[in-house]
């Protein structure tokens, strides 16, 4: 397995840009997860790593060797795409190993590969199936095991779970999780799901508009996105951002002005801001709590009973909705008021160029 190297890489598809300069490090091991909304250029940036898409400016290197102008059967890298396209005559076995059987494998070594990777992906007792009497995990598996059969230097993931039911999705990502581990593989997995790149990376790139928003942990983006974009896409449900103006600075704490109502948000750090500044207050939606002597005053909009905790969409008094998620199951009901608190230490701040404030 190698690492990946990624250089001021575009990509115009005339004079449309759609990779716009990224710069990225992937160090051998890694799981790292391109994640971002539909357009945003994930697939096109995996395909340009395989070799199914031509590089307009820049290098990728696997390993120390550049592979710019190298075909895509010689740069060591395997792909497993969403549609799982395995050949519906061929039983699993042979779907495994037929990539091995054009390269002219002897046959001795292919079998004990197919096996290994069989084992590796629990599924010995399929080998003589037809994909007709596969489950859909159990195709994607098969495909998975079409990739790593060929001992790539690096494995690329282009949304293969999207075709599965969501109970399936959930254990097809801890099967992942797991291969990763026994393998101590290079993985790249594309995903518009934040969910699935928060449970499955080692380091999230997220995505928007071609350009690269942030790079780190799934707890790194979490807990200090860098912008509102970032902000705004992960975490789930997503957090709530109200636009409001400073009041007051104090060390290390600043007074938001929304409307009438005035709350307080810890920050780290020195500030430009200054009183009457534009910002953007962000609470995460498990950050809210039921509190009477809460700053923020609303009407309760929608309920979501989830039994070991409850999802509450409040109308403030200002005009803005915001969506809490409650501990238990919640005695509130629909058309009710209520009032919300947070720990100032548990917001975000983001300034008119929509970056992060401390």
């Amino acid at each position: 397995m190698a690492g990946l190297t990624i250089r001021s890489v575009r990509k115009n598809y005339g004079p449309v840009p759609v990779i716009k300069g990224v710069d990225l490090d992937i160090a051998h091991g890694e799981f790292v997860v391109f994640v971002g909304p539909s357009g945003c250029g994930k697939s096109t940036l995996l395909r340009m790593i395989a070799g199914l898409e031509d590089i307009t400016e820049g290098t990728i290197a696997i390993g120390d060797r550049v592979v710019n102008d190298v075909e895509p059967r010689d740069r060591g890298v395997a792909m497993v795409f969403q549609s799982y396209a395995l050949y519906p005559h061929m039983s699993v076995y042979d779907n495994v190993g037929f990539g091995l059987k054009l390269a002219g494998t002897p046959k001795d070594v292919r079998d004990a590969k197919i096996r290994e990777a069989a084992r590796v992906l629990q599924m010995e007792h399929l080998l003589d199936r037809k994909p007709a009497q596969l489950s859909g995990g159990q195709r994607q598996r098969v495909a998975i095991g079409r990739a790593i059969v060929r001992q790539p230097d690096v494995l690329l993931f282009d949304e293969p779970l999207s075709n599965l039911d969501a109970a399936l999705r959930g254990d097809m990502r801890m099967e992942l999780a797991r291969l990763h581990k026994d393998l101590d593989a290079t993985m790249i997995y594309v995903t518009h799901d934040q969910v699935e790149a928060m449970t499955l990376a080692d380091k999230i790139v997220v995505l928007d508009g071609g350009v690269v928003q942030q790079v780190g942990t799934p707890l790194e983006l979490y807990n200090k996105p860098a912008n509102l974009f970032v902000a705004g896409f992960i975490g789930a449900p997503n957090m709530n951002l109200v636009a409001g103006t400073v009041d007051a600075i104090n060390a290390g704490e600043l007074t938001i002005a929304l409307g009438a109502t005035k709350v307080r948000v810890a920050i780290e750090g020195a500030t430009s801001l200054k009183a009457g500044d534009a910002v953007t207050l962000g609470v995460r939606p498990h950050a809210l709590t039921a509190d009477a002597s809460g700053p923020l005053k609303g009407i309760v909009q929608l309920i979501e009973q989830l039994g070991n905790e409850t999802v509450v969409r409040v109308k403030l008094a200002e005009g803005e909705e915001i969506t809490a998620v409650l501990p238990g199951q919640s005695g509130h009901a629909v058309g009710a008021p209520i009032t919300l608190a947070f720990d100032p230490a548990s917001a975000h701040l983001f300034g008119t160029d929509q970056l992060r404030v401390g």
